[in-house]
């Protein structure tokens, strides 16, 4: 486990979510089964825990235990399987929205910068589209659109330009080829950082995750029981304030429904004033965490 992911806020996201031992919880994001393990330590004889993950590698981490069951697919479909799995509605749902380190760390997943490795950063390796697919494709206000929404680059239209000129060279279908090809673009001063903004708006284009992410908090706030806690770990601006929007009015735009009385209509409220983050010892031993924000909704 610790190989393949080290979870992140492990004991203050477990400690906000595990409040009546003998429930039913989902963790949305298994990946290599940190968080799944602390939830089962919490849980009684009576407990049970479903969890979720789209890359078939995650798998290998499957837990022995009886009252766990690992579906293969993506947490936006969380509500199909609640109704089957929890009917009477699920006690908690936490999700770690961060990319595992097994993915980041294996060269051949195309995830990371680091290697010289094909170009796909699929999460499901059986996705259609890969990183490759859209660099090559897309046109260049496409390709504007995602590298300034997506990865909050400054200079996103001069990106989409040297890739459409490089690629009408020769196809980019490796990190390598896509480094070469934005070179020119790369401030001296914080190349790598700039690296990591474009490769996460790929990523996320690639996996359509902020729509997933979406789907998946519209059905979270329907499968939770009545004081039943969603738990979120964000690591970037997009997703944080997607889920801060949702827990504040029901809908990831911050647009809140209102009832004939002028009510709320929005299903959650926040079960933390603000949102948690790690401490300097747990970013010290784990520097990914370092911009980890953890929120906890309650069930209205």
């Amino acid at each position: 486990m610790s190989e393949y992911h080290q979870p992140v806020l492990l004991t203050q996201s477990v400690d906000a979510l595990v409040l009546n031992p003998d429930g039913v919880y989902a963790d949305a994001t298994f990946g290599g089964g940190g968080h799944s393990r602390e939830i089962l330590s919490r849980l009684s004889p009576k407990g049970r825990l479903i969890a979720f993950d789209r890359d078939a590698d995650a798998g290998a981490n499957a837990l022995e235990d009886s009252r766990f069951k690992l579906i293969h697919n993506n947490f936006r479909f969380i509500h199909n399987y609640a109704l089957i799995e929890a009917p009477d509605g699920l006690d908690g749902i936490l999700a770690d929205l961060g990319v595992s380190s097994h993915q980041f760390d294996t060269a051949e997943r195309g995830f990371s910068f680091r290697f010289d490795a094909p170009l796909d950063m699929r999460m499901n390796v059986q996705g259609a589209k890969t990183a490759a697919d859209i660099v090559n494709s897309y046109t260049q206000e496409e390709l504007e659109r995602i590298f300034k929404i997506y990865g909050e680059v400054e200079n996103a239209r001069k990106l989409a330009q040297l890739i459409v000129k490089s690629r009408s060279q020769a196809r980019i279908l490796s990190t390598g080829d896509l480094d070469n090809a934005i070179a020119e673009a790369l401030p001296s001063f914080a190349e790598h950082k700039y690296l990591a903004k474009v490769y996460q708006a790929l990523r996320i284009e690639v996996n359509d995750e902020m729509r997933s992410l979406e789907k998946f908090l519209e059905g979270a706030a329907r499968s939770l029981r009545k004081g039943g806690r969603l738990a979120v770990i964000t690591y970037h601006s997009l997703e944080d304030r997607m889920v801060k929007n949702f827990i504040r009015s029901g809908s990831v735009d911050g647009q809140e429904d209102k009832d004939i009385f002028g009510r709320s209509a929005a299903p959650m409220r926040a079960a933390l004033r603000k949102p948690a983050v790690p401490h300097e010892a747990e970013i010290s031993s784990n520097t990914r965490a370092r911009s980890a924000k953890l929120r906890v909704a309650e069930k209205i």
